[in-house]
Formats: structure tokens, C-alpha cells, sequence
């Protein structure tokens, strides 16, 4: 019944706020203890763990054949994390763009993005390019890696059990949240007739960036933009190639004209977010205005 359906949002709501309140401490507080920087987290742990609701969904869209959504929910997630969410957690505090998430980071968002156009502009995402692009995101882990471990200092404190406790728990509720909240809005989007391509865009895109939205801002207002900054690039990165490429490898997708376009207008907001990133090696406030209202007309002109 859509009443429980709506039921459901709130929980999952309440589920994805405290867990990644938990989520983000937990990592942090990892990080500090085992001298790992908070843009390596956040590019890594934290990206895998919020976007792990685009890997269930995008796999179970696949198997369903549901290819439309399978590609609307990656490509809608990403135009939401770098419009909605990146935009709004600088409009709450402009966020500092380390050297290297604009040099290294974000160069590779940009080429992971114009692959990912590249392989599906014939309508098609077959088992062979999914597995190029999962490659690709092991290739640039193996790389993340290399250049980091010079960057590891030697931990100061203990390790603390509680904190790694505090990760899991905050990681299982954000995902067993974003799973539930997707459902309930699938189940509600469904009942008023919107088409597959609009839900994935819009309904599950939102559902499965409500993790790196909660995870980013509570990182944000925690003043560890490291981690907030990281987390957005790292999440587009993993859902682009990882999520991707490894649902085109269980079951070959079919994409629509609409999905094509849908991805070029994701290269240009790609490419837009590192220009600013690279200007005054910030994203102030009015940057952070412009990426919303991008999103939003975005957003109107596929619900039209």
C-alpha cells in the first residue's frame, strides 16, 4: 500500500542520517588512528560504502531486464552527486579541492565519464565493455594505492574496536536505508505511472544518493572537507565504472536514445565540476548555487 510506502521513506530517512553520522566518524577516526589522509578514505571506504545501493539496485535492474533503470539510476546518481549533493554541501560550507582530487581525481571522473559515453553511444552495453570498465576502476584503485602510500604517516593513538563498530553499523544502516527508501519510491513512482527512465533518473538516483548526500554533509559540518569532497568524486568513479561495468557483465544492457543523451549531459556537468574545483582550489557558495540549478533544470526537462 503506498501509505506504508510513504511509512517506509521516513524510516529509511532516519536509517541514512544516523548512519552516516556513524559512517563518517567511524572511517574518520580510522583514518587519524592508522595515519591514512581523509581524502584517501573518502575517495575509497566511504565511496565503496555509499554507493554500494547502486550496486544492488543497478545488478537487481539488470537481471530484471530492466536496462533503462539499471543505467538512469548510475547516471542519475552521478548528476545528482555532483549537482544536488556537491552543490548543496557547499552551499551549507564552500568546500576546500585538494591538488590532487582536481589534478589526479577529477581528471579521471572526466575520462571515466567520456568512456562510459563511449561504449553506450551505439545503444548497447555488452559483457566485454562492462568488463573494460570494471577494469578500469580496478586499474584506478591499483594507481590510488601506488601514489598514496608514500602519503601514510605513522599512527599516534591506538586502534579502538568501538570505532571500527562504529563504521560497520553506520555502513549497514546507510545501505539497508537507501535499499528500503528505493523500493518504497519505486513502489510510489510506479502507482502514479512514471515511465522506467524517469524513476531511474530521478526517484532511485535520489534514493541511492541519499547515502553520499547524508555521508558528505555530516562530513561537511564536521569540517572534514577531505573526506565530503572525496566521497562525491570517489562514488561517481565507482558508479560509473564499477557499478557499470559490472551489471553490463551479468547481464548485457540495452541503452535508449534518451539514456545516450542523459550521459552527455553527465560529461558536461563532469567536466563543468572540474573547472570548478581547479578555480581558487575551492567550491564556494555561488558555485555550489549554479551546480543545484543545473541539476534542476535537468531534472524539469525530463519530467516534462
Amino acid at each position: 500500500m503506498v501509505v506504508f510506502d510513504v511509512l517506509y521513506v521516513g524510516v529509511a530517512a532516519v536509517a541514512l542520517w544516523f548512519g552516516a553520522d556513524q559512517f563518517v566518524t567511524g572511517a574518520s577516526r580510522v583514518a587519524r588512528r592508522l595515519g591514512v589522509p581523509g581524502l584517501v578514505i573518502g575517495l575509497t571506504v566511504v565511496a565503496f560504502g555509499t554507493s554500494a545501493p547502486e550496486f544492488a539496485v543497478t545488478i537487481d535492474a539488470a537481471l530484471a531486464g530492466q536496462s533503462d533503470i539499471s543505467v538512469a539510476n548510475v547516471v542519475g546518481s552521478n548528476v545528482l552527486n555532483l549537482g544536488f549533493i556537491l552543490g548543496g554541501v557547499a552551499l551549507v560550507r564552500a568546500l576546500a579541492t585538494p591538488g590532487t582530487l582536481v589534478r589526479r581525481d577529477g581528471l579521471l571522473l572526466v575520462g571515466s565519464t567520456a568512456l562510459l559515453l563511449a561504449v553506450v553511444v551505439d545503444g548497447r552495453l555488452s559483457a566485454l565493455e562492462g568488463g573494460l570498465l570494471f577494469a578500469s576502476l580496478l586499474a584506478y584503485l591499483g594507481v590510488l594505492a601506488r601514489s598514496e602510500s608514500g602519503g601514510v604517516t605513522t599512527a599516534t593513538e591506538p586502534f579502538h574496536p568501538p570505532d571500527a563498530a562504529r563504521l560497520v553499523v553506520g555502513l549497514a544502516l546507510v545501505v539497508g536505508g537507501g535499499h528500503l527508501l528505493v523500493v518504497s519510491a519505486v513502489d510510489i513512482a510506479r502507482v502514479a505511472g512514471v515511465s522506467e527512465w524517469v524513476i531511474g533518473l530521478t526517484i532511485v538516483a535520489a534514493g541511492t544518493s541519499l547515502p553520499e548526500f547524508a555521508t558528505s554533509l555530516a562530513a561537511a559540518r564536521a569540517g572534514r572537507t577531505g573526506i565530503s569532497a572525496g566521497n562525491l568524486v570517489g562514488s561517481c568513479l565507482f558508479n560509473a565504472l564499477g557499478v557499470v561495468g559490472l551489471a553490463a557483465l551479468v547481464h548485457p544492457l540495452d541503452v535508449s536514445p534518451v539514456g545516450v543523451e542523459g550521459t552527455a549531459w553527465l560529461l558536461g556537468t563532469t567536466v563543468l565540476v572540474v573547472v570548478l574545483f581547479h578555480t581558487g582550489e575551492t567550491l564556494s557558495r555561488l558555485e555550489g548555487a549554479l551546480l543545484v540549478a543545473l541539476n534542476a533544470a535537468n531534472w524539469l526537462l525530463n519530467l516534462l
